[in-house]
């Protein structure tokens, strides 16, 4: 049960790529019920709307999120030809950058750290300094998709590919509370979830489409009737990798049993589905309640 004093929260925001957008909803309602964040640990989307409210923006960058329509989200999708990935990532930080401005996240007041992994290395890599735009491009690297970072001698991708819900980096105070956010939630798939998963697809087939004058080396999707069949090279790969994230996630929950778990279904959005913030955010609220009501 959580009592009146439990008032001071350490905030484990994890990797998901769009439905990144639930951690708002979180975010706020931990806000409206009481909570004071003490610190925030993010990985991906997490360190995205992690490091973007340490700054004192997330009310910005909510309302930035909520007036994209599918084509500007198109738009901001800077594509390359690249074996590494096909998204460059630096138009939407730049869009971004233009409203709240890059800042030094050793100058927040509540701290943050930003979650990568080194190709090179082969371990986390920790931002906990420097520039917040830097740190967060660098957290974003989904493999396939976002073309890695170089930072020196690091070549960066993804912290979910280490560590999707990095609970084992915050510094917990005695009183404090543990909240983490799934993003990768293996919940039941609803009949409307499945008719998403099959606009999304069809979706990318047509960004694909768009772009065939200079990605002739992604593979095309078949045109079978089963979803499962559809699944080239490029959804083989990225479903592998969320497999390999539900796995370490359930473990690092395990290991390190937050005091309170919200879970958003793996199925609530695609990964590019930014167009949809309002719904998002949403579940990230009912999520939360859900969650918080239980310990009650």
């Amino acid at each position: 049960m959580i009592g009146s004093k439990m008032k001071n929260v350490r905030l484990v925001l994890g990797s998901g790529g769009a439905r990144g957008m639930a951690h708002i909803g979180v975010i706020e309602e931990l806000e409206k019920v009481g909570f004071t964040i003490k610190e925030i640990v993010g990985c991906s989307m997490g360190a995205v709307v992690g490091g973007i409210y340490c700054a004192g923006y997330l009310a910005e960058y909510k309302h930035w999120l909520i007036k994209l329509s599918r084509m500007d989200v198109f738009r901001l999708l800077d594509f390359t030809i690249s074996a590494q990935g096909f998204v460059k990532g630096e138009r939407v930080f730049k869009a971004i950058e233009e409203f709240i401005g890059d800042h030094q996240i050793e100058t927040f007041n509540t701290p943050f750290t930003a979650v990568a992994a080194d190709l090179i290395e082969q371990k986390e890599v920790l931002y906990k300094s420097g520039s917040l735009f830097r740190a967060l491009r660098a957290s974003i690297a989904i493999p396939t998709i976002f073309t890695p970072v170089r930072d020196g001698k690091l070549k960066l991708v993804d912290g979910g590919v280490l560590n999707p819900l990095p609970l084992n980096l915050i510094n917990k105070r005695q009183g404090d509370w543990v909240v983490a956010v799934n993003l990768n939630a293996n919940l039941p798939t609803t009949p409307q979830q499945e008719v998403k998963e099959e606009t999304e697809i069809k979706e990318r087939t047509a960004y694909l489409k768009m772009l065939d004058s200079f990605r002739a080396s992604l593979p095309k999707f078949e045109n079978n009737t089963d979803a499962a069949d559809k699944l080239g090279l490029f959804d083989l790969l990225n479903k592998s990798y969320d497999m390999t994230q539900d796995r370490l996630t359930e473990l690092m929950i395990d290991i390190h049993k937050p005091d309170l778990v919200v879970n958003i279904s793996r199925n609530a959005c695609g990964v590019f589905e930014f167009y949809r913030a309002n719904e998002i955010i949403e579940e990230g609220r009912k999520a939360f309640h859900s969650a918080y009501q239980q310990k009650q």
